[in-house]
């Protein structure tokens, strides 16, 4: 896995961007405090301004439910939005598709050979249902990808410097996942990536295409990111998106 270097990251208004050959990935950012919350007038007018700021045609999101649920994107965005799932997939060029997180993680899999992007919403109850797995075996089921043609950027969300969890939580993520208890715990602090890790290595990714972005939402000073726990639960909420040029 590699750490993404914040400093080489292309920055425009309050957006973080991987500008890669045929697609970008991009982590907003909370510095103008621009939420992109679609349950507020406010925050669909945001979502929006993507169309005009990326020169895209559609935004493509999910009524995100915190499931395992993930769905094909091929038309229709307007109906598209209303279903209930937290990861999405598609082909489609001049699309944004992406996922609203405020401490989950978010995670963009690109696969620029057979021009395939996912963009999930990897909350504890999906991390727990490896629905990044599941993604990438949609990708392969729908579009013919190739494990070793797939990356993986992981974005800002609440790390086990910060993000406790119940005892009872703790004993079901380790009876589940068999990941040794000082890799995946620090007492009762959860590392949602190293679950993430456990799946993407289980399906062999490459190590070389897995990148990360060392940012806590919690506890992060320098890039100012919403937080769900840290704000007692006000609703600003961060879009990780992915599109094809």
């Amino acid at each position: 896995m590699k750490k993404i270097d914040r400093n080489n990251l292309k920055t425009f208004k309050d957006f973080l961007i991987v500008e890669g050959e045929k697609v970008n990935i991009v982590f907003s950012t909370a510095k103008y405090d621009r939420s992109f919350n679609r349950n507020n007038d406010e925050g669909l007018k945001n979502i929006e301004s993507l169309k005009v700021d990326f020169n895209v045609n559609e935004v493509v999101y999910l009524h995100q439910i915190h499931s395992d649920n993930v769905f094909v994107f091929n038309n229709n965005a307007k109906e598209f939005i209303e279903r209930e799932g937290d990861a999405i997939v598609t082909n489609k060029e001049n699309v944004i598709i992406g996922a609203f997180t405020a401490d989950c993680v978010p995670v963009v899999l690109v696969d620029e050979v057979e021009g395939v992007i996912a963009a999930i919403h990897s909350g504890w109850k999906g991390t727990f249902n490896s629905i990044t797995k599941k993604s990438i075996e949609k990708m392969i089921q729908e579009y013919g990808t190739r494990i070793e043609n797939i990356k993986v950027y992981i974005g800002p969300h609440i790390r086990q410097c910060c993000y406790e969890v119940s005892e009872e939580l703790k004993e079901r993520f380790l009876d589940k996942t068999k990941i040794d208890e000082n890799e995946l715990f620090n007492g009762r602090n959860l590392s949602m990536e190293r679950c993430i890790l456990e799946d993407l290595r289980s399906l062999k990714i490459e190590e070389d295409n897995i990148y990360t972005i060392n940012l806590c939402t919690y506890c992060e000073e320098e890039i100012k990111l919403f937080s769900y726990r840290k704000s007692v639960g006000t609703y600003g909420r961060l879009f990780t998106f992915a599109y094809k040029k």
